[in-house]
């Protein structure tokens, strides 16, 4: 038993050290091409009218997110929220992409080179990591709560 607690301890700290590692990596290339972010969420037919609050939001949820992801007393509120960032920003896609004329990408670096079908996969398979972790976190914290309240 001990050995598949440890095993899927360590499944979530991979899952948790991915995401942690997407969302740096995301809020560093908004931050260090931050005109360019500006402007493409201006342009953006749905958030335009939240341009200026979404600009300094996002990048900053993405950083604590991955500080709570890293924190081990913090994971499973860090994995919860990561999961419903993903699901927004895959919600944006969508709805840009089938109901917008125009369609900006304020992604950067080398996901702002995926096709927008891409785009939805690979954030389709983070938001599957994100609910593989938290079953896994669940699991291993009811596992290691038997175990302890065993005489």
């Amino acid at each position: 038993m001990k050995s598949n607690t440890k095993i899927r301890n360590n499944i979530v700290s991979i899952i948790c050290c991915l995401y942690a590692l997407l969302f740096t990596y995301a809020a560093t290339s908004k931050l260090l091409d931050f005109e360019n972010f500006r402007i493409q969420l201006g342009q953006s037919p749905i958030l335009s009218s939240f341009a200026s609050w979404i600009l300094f939001a996002v990048p900053a949820v993405e950083i604590l997110i991955a500080i709570l992801l890293l924190i081990r007393n913090c994971r499973l509120l860090g994995l919860f929220a990561a999961y419903t960032l993903m699901i927004l920003f895959t919600a944006y896609i969508y709805i840009i992409l089938n109901y917008s004329a125009f369609v900006p990408c304020s992604c950067g670096g080398v996901i702002q080179k995926l096709s927008w079908g891409q785009h939805i996969i690979f954030n389709i398979c983070f938001i599957l990591l994100a609910g593989i972790a938290v079953i896994l976190f669940s699991d291993s914290n009811t596992l290691n709560n038997r175990q302890t309240a065993k005489p």
